[in-house]
């Protein structure tokens, strides 16, 4: 299956931390309305109990707008709340014994940061898509290592899964890593912390549609 067809694709809202999980709901609404078509549940400091309320609640809402729903980090929780699926940085686990818990059906998405190599393995230990960044400087994550432009470019044509692009993205830059291959583009601060969630996720959903032809 072609990487373009995947429900990996257009805006990916990763949730922000949050002390209330109403205003936490809210907010992911507002982003959907917009357009959003992923939604990623990140929690790094709510304790396990708060952590699953949070993750069902979330897979309810994306549930009602029909998207797709991936839980940061944590196998078990994704298998708990239902999502469709899970994201694993380098440090959270094998992709064979996420698949082993999760299933086969299930979505498996690979941080791969700006290596290459590591996209490469990743997709043939059977992730679902890859993720690279950061592509500019992010308030969220400072010391991130620094990807560059082409390495999107040489990443789509030569993986045939869909390619996520993160870090300081925002409707002005993300439109270059569109155009350079990037299936969807992961968002935290741009989106959740704009005056208007809504408007932003539909600025970031208009850098998807695609001209027709003359």
């Amino acid at each position: 299956m072609s990487h373009k067809t995947s429900s990996i694709n257009g805006l990916y809202a990763i949730t922000p931390n949050s002390l209330d999980t109403a205003d936490l709901l809210r907010r992911v609404r507002l982003a959907l309305a917009g357009g959003a078509r992923v939604v990623q549940y990140r929690d790094k400091s709510a304790n396990a109990v708060l952590r699953l309320g949070r993750a069902h609640a979330l897979r309810e809402l994306t549930r009602e707008f029909g998207v797709t729903f991936i839980v940061n980090d944590d196998v078990h929780l994704a298998l708990e709340s239902h999502a469709d699926g899970v994201h694993l940085g380098a440090s959270d686990g094998d992709i064979g014994a996420a698949r082993d818990v999760l299933g086969i059906d299930k979505i498996i998405g690979i941080s791969c940061y700006n290596r290459l190599p590591r996209a490469r393995y990743a997709a043939h230990a059977g992730a679902d898509y890859v993720a690279f960044g950061a592509f500019f400087s992010s308030v969220v994550k400072p010391e991130a290592a620094m990807a560059d432009i082409s390495l999107l470019q040489q990443a789509s044509a030569e993986l045939d899964l869909p390619i996520v692009a993160i870090g300081g993205i925002n409707p002005q830059n993300g439109a270059a890593l569109v155009q350079a291959g990037a299936d969807a583009l992961a968002v935290i601060s741009s989106l959740f912390n704009a005056p208007d969630i809504t408007v932003a996720a539909q600025n970031f959903s208009k850098l998807f549609i695609q001209d027709p032809m003359p």
